[in-house]
């Protein structure tokens, strides 16, 4: 049996990773979105527990289904209600802005940018 990390195609985990990191982005906006439903039970992914899963060979829905947990809230509210809307919150920024560093074998744009403005009106770049 071959390695299922090893034929993931063009991105290799990457894409297993970002494909998780997609469904816990939807889960966290799901918490958001039901921040008034009574009894509603806040839920997020074990992002590490599941890529690990998916490295083994599991589904992408088996993976992040068997990596889902329930929050423990700070303060419940009255109604049964667990979602911390402030947590989610800062939980779904979190998500959204990491990022790795840029490779040095892929400028970044203003790497791109800078060369461009290098350039003279005649197209030569300048040293």
């Amino acid at each position: 049996m071959s390695d299922p990390a090893s034929n993931t195609g063009l991105f290799g985990v990457h894409g297993m990773a970002l494909e998780l990191r997609s469904q816990r982005m939807g889960l966290i906006a799901s918490n958001i979105a039901n921040a008034a439903t009574p009894n509603y039970k806040a839920r997020d992914i074990d992002f590490n527990t599941a890529l690990n899963a998916r490295i083994k060979g599991a589904s992408q829905d088996q993976a992040a289904a068997a990596a889902v947990q329930y929050r423990v809230p700070v303060m419940p509210s009255l109604d049964g209600n667990t979602v911390e809307t402030g947590n989610e919150q800062v939980a779904f920024s979190r998500m959204r802005w990491v990022m790795p560093p840029p490779s040095p074998s892929f400028p970044t744009m203003s790497a791109r940018s800078s060369a461009r403005s290098r350039e003279n009106k005649d197209g030569r770049n300048r040293p």
